[in-house]
């Protein structure tokens, strides 16, 4: 059955992957960008030409059958093989023209780029930018992104990575709320306001345990895990939330207790070994370098280039 798999049409096998790990044709189909029928017919093409059955169909959508376990790791290993090639082949090309991906936060995304990216279309009009807004980690070694701007240290192997710094993080309301409920003169006092939160998130509430400060998100008058919603709701008034500096200052916000330090979120650069080098990946590496510097509340360290 394996040497089957090896002769393969790899769109059938890439067909077989995509529905085994979203586990429905339709959510494959939403992921891949193939239409169902498609997908249904590549599976029928794949079982027929191996001779097994790879799924059972469920209400909830399709389940691999024992064949389709046993010949998932070696999809998996084609499908990493292929992505290798790729990325060793993109690594060759001399040209500062193509497109490049870049993955950041949706903050950030939102709040922080896209001025660089301005900046970089008008050095580089022959590069196309494709930016892709995710808290989620998208991975590198399968080319999901070819520069990622990550809020923690990568630790796949094969990527080539640069600590930027730190984006600063403080205590932020707006006038209206300030006339309406005060000032808070210490810590203690944000008890006592309208604090605003996170809902499934307990990065907020994690954050507040490690300096020594007890919260449930019970304390948060307004709870949302989308990061671009909070500046937006912190400038009506609601209340009183955690926000980077440069962008709240930008807003107009006010700064509460501007001599607690909160821990700030790192910013760290990341590409794939293979094509830190080429030149459009090398031009868009050294201009977000120097577009996020602004941002970042210390020069960077020494690192992995």
């Amino acid at each position: 059955m394996l040497d089957g798999l090896q002769k393969l049409d790899w769109s059938l096998v890439q067909a077989f992957l995509a529905v085994a790990e979203q586990g429905s044709l339709s959510a494959a189909a939403r992921e891949t960008g193939v239409s169902q029928p498609t997908l249904g017919r590549q599976i029928k093409a794949i079982e027929a030409q191996l001779g097994v059955s790879l799924f059972t169909r469920q209400a909830k959508g399709l389940n691999l059958t024992e064949a389709g376990r046993a010949i998932l790791p070696a999809a998996t290993a084609m499908a990493e093989a292929a992505t290798r090639f790729a990325t060793v082949a993109a690594g060759r090309d001399m040209s500062v023209s193509g497109t490049v991906r870049v993955t950041a936060s949706v903050f950030v995304a939102h709040y922080i780029l896209p001025g660089i990216i301005a900046d970089l279309r008008r050095r580089h009009p022959d590069i196309a930018l494709e930016l892709t807004a995710t808290d989620d980690a998208e991975n590198l070694l399968f080319r999901e992104a070819d520069v990622a701007l990550r809020m923690f240290r990568p630790t796949q192997l094969e990527v080539v990575t640069r600590k930027l710094g730190e984006l600063q993080l403080g205590f932020f309301a707006s006038g209206a709320y300030l006339a309406r409920r005060g000032n808070p003169a210490s810590v203690d006092d944000l008890i006592s306001h309208d604090l605003l939160g996170y809902d499934r998130s307990e990065r907020f509430i994690r954050g507040a345990a490690e300096l020594g400060w007890k919260l449930t998100r019970d304390d948060f008058v307004f709870r949302c895990d989308q990061a671009t919603i909070h500046p937006e709701i912190i400038r009506t008034g609601c209340g009183i939330g955690v926000m980077e500096t440069k962008v709240a200052d930008s807003m107009g916000l006010v700064r509460l207790l501007p001599d607690f330090a909160l821990p700030g979120l790192e910013l760290w650069l990341t590409t794939h070994e293979a094509l830190r080098h080429t030149p459009r990946i090398d031009a868009v590496w050294r201009l977000l370098e120097v577009g996020l510097a602004p941002w970042v509340t210390y020069p960077p360290k020494s690192g992995g280039h």
